[in-house]
């Protein structure tokens, strides 16, 4: 049986924030989780920032007007966590960061390469 395979390729220069943004939402697609806009962009800080300490960093997304308000910011880190896109450490768990497991590109400059294929399903 020959497979004709019909190929897309882009090549998108972008900044390193949209590059952050874009592995979040590649990962939470591919695993099924569902976060919105404002979600996304406090992933993203949190990301950059590597880890950081709760109410510093919901003090911060709120001064970026990502949150109206750092308790929404901190429903939203909760959220994240149940969803396991955050992990918690350090006394009361107020050390936060994004899961390694969703392994973050985030230092110098990145090329991600994805390679995605779509295959049709037979029927029986």
């Amino acid at each position: 049986m020959d497979m004709k395979v019909k190929r897309v390729e882009k090549k998108i220069r972008t900044s390193k924030d949209e590059v952050i943004k874009y592995q979040i939402l590649t990962y939470c697609f591919l695993n099924e989780i569902q976060i919105s806009l404002s979600d996304l962009l406090c992933l993203t800080e949190l990301a950059k920032l590597d880890s950081c300490e709760l109410t510093k960093f919901c003090s911060l997304i709120s001064d970026k007007k990502i949150f109206k308000s750092p308790q929404s910011c901190r429903n939203a880190i909760t959220k994240a966590s149940k969803k396991d896109l955050i992990t918690k450490s350090g006394v009361n768990k107020k050390n936060i960061k994004l899961n390694p497991k969703i392994e973050i590109q985030t230092e110098g400059t990145i090329l991600l390469d994805y390679k995605l294929l779509g295959v049709e399903s037979e029927e029986v």
